[in-house]
């Protein structure tokens, strides 16, 4: 009698253990996330180095670390400092005895090395600003890098001294460039990039590059550590051609500067083969429209024989790493929602080798992620999956098996139960083209139970979602709503020509697509019809003040950081000079109505809808003046609406833990407000 009740307090506590430890995501565990990104292979492939990002939740903020781990059986596995700061951008040395990395403490960064061998640690440098773009010379020797260097501001007027302890206001800030602001930085103060050497055992930097001009893309250093190669806008008016760059080579000893490209549009990274011979580097030839994708070039290292390498590959590519044997590059790629990683040989022809790069997003389900490869070919990558954030894997060219290296989540995830994600392909009623999208469960789904339908329109608009982990997607399926995710024209991963539907037809057919993919759901009989609710930020914040200007089927809508005015933004925006010819024809004086009839304000008068309004304080991209314009228009049309400005938040609002959840939180709640 006593082993039976035994036995059934042993299986209570069992089924109680088990009960509790499998909990849905909660708004908390946004604090106990980490990430992997930057993974850095050392050149013979035993080690990487990679950065370890996580939350401070009595800080409020992301904090990354530089960690080292094995490829083999040892499993070595630690922090590479003890320090207890931000550290990033780790490079390996050519020969893998030391690793640069950069690192800040309070105000500004620097440079430090760390010696494998030994573990010992040293600052380099004592900037003025911070560094970035690290890359080693073939030797060793030195370590190349950018940095801004500060100019004066304007001065207009002299203005009289002020008496002895009197406390005037503060002076005026005067700018004269196109570029003066940053969503995100704020007020950028005067100055231009320009690139370091230092030598890697210490001592003064050397400013290699000079005038009035940003150099501040990635560097390549020629095989005989000769020359450095990075990629710029040089030109004389390259304030206003600021979609146009060239590859060029300085002489790190002379400061001669040579133009290898001379076309319009943006080319850049550019990357060494490993023999000197040649110079790979991604760009096009600008056709002055709204999305065009980059291609892989290769020319020689004197800027002659100039060749496309992926004209058969509709995609746009993001990275090129060159194969140790020089017949070819390692690409990444979107394809259809998903990023991958392929091999290029000069000939074009590709071969996919793993097709689930990214991770490296929490918010939401955005394309992301990178990756290195090994003097053997061996691949480190962030890999994307979506129940997990980003971890190190590793995978061979020629075997294309894959192998986590990290398990970053386990000690939470495994203890909670996320919403499965499901692709679904449907037809667009405007054109008959295959369109992509995902759907998200909540945890607990029961198949003969009706759920309410959130649809989540992405940002961009040339930006794509995929099959990746998202922490707001996963607490909306958490409350217990289907998700819905579309990929409609405009978005990218299908090709140029698809990307390219919006030009001057924004937003237009994107919204039928949207609307196909709700009713391709609806039509699986899991969504309750008449609970139908709409969000979205930035683009997906236009897109969804568009479709409640559109249409009354959703019962609320939360529209984040939208564009109202196409007119008002286009002129008041940290990238206010970006829109004329490549979004609309013209600027907003030139074509006035044009410019109307693509604002969602326009439409105001139809919307009929429920709707929270939602934007950073701080946002320079779409300024709070936006949001209010729909706020304002609807409290006078007496529709229910209500106004959730984040102080201190600008365009990223979901960048500090807790503004994630207040995103989150609310866009829930005001749903609840309307649901059965």
């Amino acid at each position: 009698m006593k082993q039976h009740l035994f036995s059934l307090f042993f299986l209570f506590i069992s089924v109680s253990f088990t009960a509790q430890v499998q909990t849905k995501l909660e708004y908390l565990d946004v604090f106990q996330l980490e990430y992997a990104g930057d993974p850095q292979i050392s050149p013979d492939g035993k080690y990487v180095v990679y950065r370890r990002t996580g939350f401070d939740i009595m800080k409020d903020k992301s904090v990354g670390s530089i960690w080292l781990l094995s490829t083999d059986t040892r499993k070595i596995h630690h922090k590479l400092t003890s320090r207890d700061v931000n550290e990033g951008q780790a490079r390996w040395s050519p020969n893998g005895d030391r690793i640069a990395f950069v690192s800040s403490k309070g105000e500004g960064s620097e440079i430090y090395v760390y010696w494998t061998a030994t573990g010992s640690i040293a600052r380099l440098t004592q900037l003025e600003n911070s560094p970035s773009n690290l890359s080693w010379s073939p030797d060793g020797s030195k370590i190349a890098f950018t940095m801004k260097v500060n100019e004066k501001p304007p001065v207009i007027a002299k203005m009289p001294d002020k008496p002895k302890d009197a406390k005037w206001a503060k002076k005026a800030r005067i700018t004269d460039r196109l570029k003066h602001e940053a969503d995100g930085a704020g007020y950028l103060k005067p100055g231009y990039t320009h690139l370091f050497t230092i030598s890697s055992e210490g001592g003064a930097p050397r400013q290699i590059t000079s005038g009035p001009f940003n150099h501040s893309s990635n560097l390549s250093w020629s095989s005989n550590g000769q020359k450095i190669y990075f990629s710029a806008n040089r030109n004389p008016n390259w304030e206003y051609e600021f979609r146009n760059s060239e590859i060029y080579a300085v002489n790190w000893h002379t400061g001669i500067v040579e133009t290898l490209t001379e076309r319009p549009g943006p080319d850049s990274s550019p990357k060494v083969s490993p023999d000197g011979s040649m110079i790979a580097y991604l760009g096009y030839e600008d056709k002055v429209q709204t999305y065009q994708t980059r291609k892989l070039q290769v020319m020689n290292a004197d800027g002659s024989n100039k060749r496309l390498i992926s004209s058969k590959l509709d995609r746009s590519i993001s990275r090129a790493w060159w194969s140790q044997d020089n017949k070819g590059l390692y690409i990444q790629y979107n394809d259809l929602g998903k990023t991958k990683i392929g091999y290029m040989n000069l000939a074009g022809k590709l071969d996919e080798i793993v097709d689930n790069v990214g991770g490296t997003t929490l918010g939401r389900p955005y394309a992301s992620g990178s990756f290195t490869v090994s003097n053997s070919g061996l691949i480190a990558y962030t890999n994307s999956y979506p129940d997990r954030p980003a971890d190190v894997a590793l995978v061979d060219k020629k075997s294309k098996k894959s192998k986590e290296l990290t398990a970053l989540n386990e000690d939470l995830l495994q203890f909670r139960t996320l919403g499965a994600v499901d692709e679904i392909w449907y037809k667009s009623s405007v054109d008959g083209r295959d369109l992509q999208g995902w759907i998200v469960y909540p945890p607990d789904f029961e198949k003969r139970k009706d759920y309410p339908l959130i649809v989540e329109n992405h940002g961009g608009p040339i930006l794509n979602y995929g099959p990746h982990f998202s922490t707001e997607v996963q607490l909306y399926a958490a409350a217990g709503y289907i998700v819905f995710y579309p990929n409609p024209r405009g978005s990218t991963s299908y090709g140029e020509e698809f990307g390219n539907l919006l030009y001057n037809n924004y937003p237009g057919d994107d919204y039928n697509d949207v609307m196909d993919g709700v009713d391709a759901v609806l039509q699986l009989g899991k969504v309750d019809p008449n609970q139908l609710y709409v969000t979205g930020g930035s683009a997906g914040g236009i897109m969804t003040a568009w479709i409640i200007g559109k249409t009354n089927r959703f019962k609320a809508a939360v529209v984040a950081k939208p564009v109202m005015n196409w007119i008002s933004k286009t002129l008041v925006a940290d990238n206010y000079y970006g829109y004329a010819d490549t979004r609309y024809p013209g600027q907003p004086w030139e074509n006035f109505e044009n410019y109307w009839k693509f604002s969602p304000i326009s439409l105001v008068g139809n919307v009929e809808t429920p709707t929270m309004v939602m934007v950073g304080m701080d946002d320079l991209r779409t300024p709070p003046s936006e949001a209010k314009q729909l706020y304002h228009a609807l409290k006078l049309r007496k529709i229910e609406t209500v106004l959730v400005e984040i102080p201190e938040a600008s365009h990223g609002i979901a960048s500090r833990p807790s503004n994630l959840i207040t995103k989150v939180a609310h866009t829930l709640a005001w749903f609840e407000k309307f649901r059965k």
